[in-house]
Parts: C-alpha cells; sequence; structure tokens
C-alpha cells in the first residue's frame, strides 16, 4: 500500500478523508484533500486543524493523524507517541540483539528473570490468548520462524528434522509468569520469544494513549496491518477505514468501516507469502504443524484496543472461520470479518456482531435510503 499524498509530515489538512487500512498490506493508504497551502493552517481562533506525521518503527511505517488547535502541540504530541513507540521496540523486537526480549530469551533454561511492565503486560496478554485458542498463538514460536526467514529469503522448506527440533521449544505452557514478582522464567535452553503477532496492535494503542494524555482525542493511529481510533474528525461520525479485498481482481469490495475508539487489524497472505514447490505459505506459522499456513485468507478483526485485534487477527487466521470466529464472539467488544479464497470465488464470514459495527453507506445505498 502506498500513501498518495505526498509529504505527510506536520501537514494539516481540513478533509477528514478516508483512511485505507487494517488490510493485507505493510503501508496504510491515506486519501485526503489538501485545499490551499498546508503549511498556512495554523488553527488560530482554537479551530482544530488536522496533522499528520509518519516515522519508521518495528521496520514499518507508523502514522499519526492528529487534530490539534496548533503546530507546536501537534508536533510535541507527535514526537512523544513516536518515542513512546520506539521505546516499545526497544524492549519487544526479537530482531534487536539487545532488546530486553532477547535478553529474555538468551537466559532461557535459567532462573526467573524479572522484566518490565510492558514486557511482562504483553507476554501475559500472549500468554492468555495461547490459553483461550488451544495453542494456535503462540509466543514461543520464534524458534521455528527463524528456519522460516530462512525459507522465505532460499524459497526453500526448512529441513523437516529442523523443524521438529525446533517445535520441541515451541509452547507457552513452558513460560512461567509470576504477575507478583513480575519475572517470567523460560523452562527449556534454546527458547526463544517473537511478540510480532501482538507487538504493532500494543504499540500504536500506546501511542494514541500518549496523544490522549497529551490533550488530543481526536486522533489515529496506524502501523503495518494495525490501527487504532480515538475520537473522530471534527464533523465526522468516525473514522473510515476501508477493508482491502482478498482478491482485487474479482471486484469483490468489503466494507468501509466507520471506527471511533476502537482498533481494527487484518492478518493475512496478500504479500508476505512464498511459494515452494507449488505450495504458497504464509509467513504466518501454524504451531501445531511448524509450517506456514496455506489458507488463501485474510481476517479483519475490531476490538476494543490495539493489542487485542492485533493478536485475535493472527489467531483466527490460523483456526479458521469455524473456530475462530466463536473466539472472537467470546471476546467482548470484539467482532470479525473472516473472507476465503475458493474456487467459487471470495467466502465471506461475520461473527455475530460483525453486523454491528458501524460502516460508511455506498451510494447507491444512501439514494435507496432517500
Amino acid at each position: 500500500m502506498r500513501f498518495d499524498a505526498g509529504s505527510l509530515a506536520t501537514c494539516p489538512f481540513r478533509d477528514p478523508g478516508v483512511i485505507m487500512g487494517a488490510t493485507l498490506f505493510a503501508w496504510l493508504w491515506v486519501s485526503m484533500a489538501m485545499p490551499g497551502d498546508p503549511g498556512q493552517a495554523s488553527g488560530s481562533g482554537g479551530r482544530l486543524v488536522r496533522f499528520e506525521f509518519e516515522e519508521t518503527h518495528m521496520a514499518s511505517p507508523f502514522h499519526l493523524v492528529l487534530y490539534s488547535t496548533d503546530a507546536a502541540t501537534a508536533r510535541r504530541a507527535s514526537r512523544a507517541a513516536f518515542d513512546r513507540i520506539a521505546a516499545l521496540n526497544a524492549i519487544l523486537s526479537d530482531y534487536d540483539p539487545e532488546s530486553e526480549l532477547s535478553r529474555l530469551s538468551r537466559g532461557a533454561g535459567g532462573p526467573p528473570v524479572r522484566v518490565s511492565a510492558d514486557l511482562f503486560d504483553v507476554l501475559q496478554r500472549s500468554k492468555r490468548m495461547w490459553e483461550r485458542s488451544a495453542g494456535a498463538f503462540d509466543v514461543t514460536i520464534a524458534p521455528v520462524g527463524r528456519l522460516w526467514r530462512r525459507a522465505r529469503r532460499d524459497r526453500k522448506l526448512p529441513d523437516p528434522r529442523r523443524i521438529a527440533g525446533a517445535r520441541r521449544l515451541v509452547g507457552s505452557d513452558k513460560m512461567v509468569l509470576d504477575p507478583t514478582a513480575r519475572t517470567v522464567r523460560l523452562l527449556e535452553p534454546g527458547m526463544k520469544l517473537d511478540a510480532g503477532g501482538i507487538a504493532k496492535g500494543y504499540a500504536a494503542q500506546a501511542a494514541l494513549d500518549v496523544l490522549k494524555a497529551a490533550g488530543i482525542t481526536r486522533a489515529l493511529v496506524g502501523g503495518a496491518g494495525d490501527i487504532v481510533a480515538g475520537d473522530p474528525p471534527p464533523d465526522a461520525d468516525g473514522w473510515r477505514i476501508a477493508i482491502a479485498p482478498l482478491d482485487p481482481q474479482r471486484g469483490d469490495r468489503p466494507p468501509t468501516l466507520l471506527l471511533k475508539n476502537a482498533a481494527v487489524s487484518t492478518a493475512g497472505d496478500a504479500e508476505r507469502f512464498v511459494v515452494i514447490d507449488g505450495h504458497r505459505y504464509s509467513h504466518i506459522i501454524n504451531p501445531a504443524t511448524g509450517l506456514g499456513h496455506e489458507d488463501r485468507a485474510s481476517v479483519t478483526v475490531v476490538a476494543p484496543d490495539g493489542a487485542t485485534a492485533d493478536a485475535l487477527e493472527t489467531t483466527v487466521y490460523l483456526l479458521g472461520p469455524d473456530r475462530g470466529l466463536k473466539l472472537v464472539d467470546e471476546t467482548p467488544g470484539a467482532a470479525a470479518l473472516f473472507l476465503r479464497l475458493t474456487p467459487d470465488g471470495v467466502k465471506a464470514y461475520e461473527s455475530s456482531r460483525f453486523k454491528d459495527v458501524p460502516r460508511v453507506r455506498s451510494p447507491a445505498a444512501e439514494k435507496r435510503a432517500g
């Protein structure tokens, strides 16, 4: 996905526009009007003005859209939000050998380790999802995941013996959490953690919380396919968020959502996949098999917070529509759309609450209603 608005740093806009996000792609596509010279807007007289900022964190562009009465306040708040994301990356990255997560992994097989509040929160949320999903969501998947990183690069399946060996280190039952002492113990030497299934949603939510603490409530934070929305833009009922079609060539158009004070995330294989010996493997690994998931599908989850939406979308994608949407229905405030490519076209499955998610009505529907 791409940005179509040119340079977005510190640029105010007057039109609420459409946020195309929560998609299968690594970018948000932001459609917006740019009336006049954006550098001239100052929010004088207490008028709320739209500002946009972008920085790269967690190997993805994070995009902030916020409304403020002056540019200085917008810049300070955005800086604090990006700093919060950067701090979380220093905690949660499994690519950075000096991150807190990596250091914890290096101590696998040893005594319990006291960790930061953020890392404990992420691991506690992750283990809870592991329990609820019967192991489909698992932050201990990293030993298998590292084999697949090489497989995607070399376009060659990992050695089955190495997958079997790595899978013996996988299982969140081997990760012991002590909430009172705030410690984590990884029972097996060689265990490694990967928080990629929850980190971006968690970080987007944390950044929005920073903006709210600075008094900016009309804001949206997006990182890759994870979006967290606060209060809506002025004179709007919500942020318009369009779900990308699973197969654009077929002309199927999922609904455009209208969200406020909610999070939305999408998982799927549209861009991050590898084809080996005629099989298409997603970047999302099934802990039960040690293989990249082969279902041609996408899952969009709406939830009260970013971490819940991010973890659920991965989980539902792995579980499939029957078991996955049941899990969504058991999650307070959550709803989901599951799209699957079949020989007869794209088939859509919805959780029980998805019909209640506000959405933008099509021009045809507006005309019929009128």
